[in-house]
């Protein structure tokens, strides 16, 4: 006796559902074993900078606090090298088992493909931007013994200048860089750019008087700043410094001349998301801890803690911003 066509195609139909629901089950049972077992083994952070800046010590402040929530060492690579780019590629190509974290910044993330910079990754493609650790200001320096005492008078001074005024950054597609041309768009007006490879250079050309100014971090200029040798005139955050009160913002004189940079830490895109929490979930508690947001601080940080969602939204609104300055000065790669 034969089964009607009728009674076979609703037989296939229920096999295939059944099936589908068997695989479906596997699937989530198996990112649930995931989750429960991860991490079994050391994890490694990547920090795409040289060690002692900002970017460092925010790197190795996370990831020996990250241990003790998960259980494991996350052991510090230092890889810098090319402005950030060096070992964020290396971070964007590495296996996505949740095993590898990369510290991530506007340079290697949001700016460098605005200004032509050639990367052999994805900036929002090969990355699942886990977490946000915290922004920081940039700060406008010049010799204590510089003419003008405040903004207004630098840029005056600047617009006079036969020649042009130099600045110093710490390149092209730099965090320092950035805040120098969204004031000069702010305000209208145009000095020399200098770039250098790294700040401290720069901060010696300036102390020694073959550079007429700088943006830099103010973490970097604290102590020629404390010393007498360099002046404060501006820093590029939203409100002024609780550090330094009497430093004005850009902002105050300049509405829009908001710039700061940014620390963050992102995964290799397909990390399974029962590990993307479970590393959220860790930060978030690593960042709410009192010493940690001081210590932060102390090294310049405004503490942020963004999430996924909030840090993928963040970044287009970094990109946007960046589009309209980068686009207006005709900035290309160096």
């Amino acid at each position: 006796m034969t089964s009607s066509p009728c009674l076979r195609v609703s037989f296939d139909r229920i096999w295939r559902s059944a099936a589908l629901a068997l695989m479906s089950s596997l699937a989530l049972s198996g990112g649930a074993v995931a989750a429960d077992s991860y991490p079994d083994k050391p994890l490694r952070m990547i920090v795409p900078f040289s060690p002692g800046g900002t970017g460092d010590i925010a790197g190795r402040l996370m990831a020996n606090k990250l241990a003790e929530g998960l259980g494991q060492s996350v052991y510090v690579e230092n890889r810098g090298g090319a402005g950030s780019i060096i070992g964020t590629d290396s971070g964007a190509k590495a296996a996505p088992d949740g095993y590898t974290l990369t510290i991530t910044n506007g340079a290697a993330i949001t700016t460098a493909p605005l200004i032509g910079q050639k990367l052999a990754y994805k900036p929002m493609d090969d990355f699942i931007h886990v977490f946000l650790i915290g922004s920081f200001p940039n700060m406008l320096v010049v010799r204590a013994d510089h003419p003008a005492k405040t903004l207004a008078q630098f840029i005056d001074f600047a617009r006079k200048e036969p020649k042009g005024v130099s600045w110093g950054s710490a390149g092209v597609g730099s965090a320092g860089f950035l805040a120098g041309e969204l004031l000069q768009r702010q305000a209208k007006f145009r000095m020399v750019h200098v770039p250098y490879k790294g700040t401290g250079p720069a901060v010696t050309d300036l102390v020694g008087g073959t550079l007429g100014a700088m943006l830099t971090s103010p973490a970097v200029a604290a102590a020629q700043i404390s010393s007498g040798k360099l002046r404060a005139l501006a820093v590029s955050s939203a409100t002024r410094l609780q550090e330094y009160p009497d430093v004005p913002t850009m902002n105050e004189q300049f509405p829009g001349a908001v710039g700061d940079a940014w620390f963050g830490i992102s995964v290799p895109a397909k990390t399974p998301q029962p590990v993307v929490e479970r590393l959220r979930s860790e930060l978030v508690k690593v960042i709410e801890r009192p010493d940690v947001r001081a210590q932060l601080q102390q090294a310049g940080l405004h503490p942020m803690g963004l999430g996924p969602r909030e840090f993928e939204k963040f970044l287009k609104q970094e990109t946007t911003k960046w589009v309209a300055v980068l686009k207006d000065v005709k900035i290309t790669a160096e």
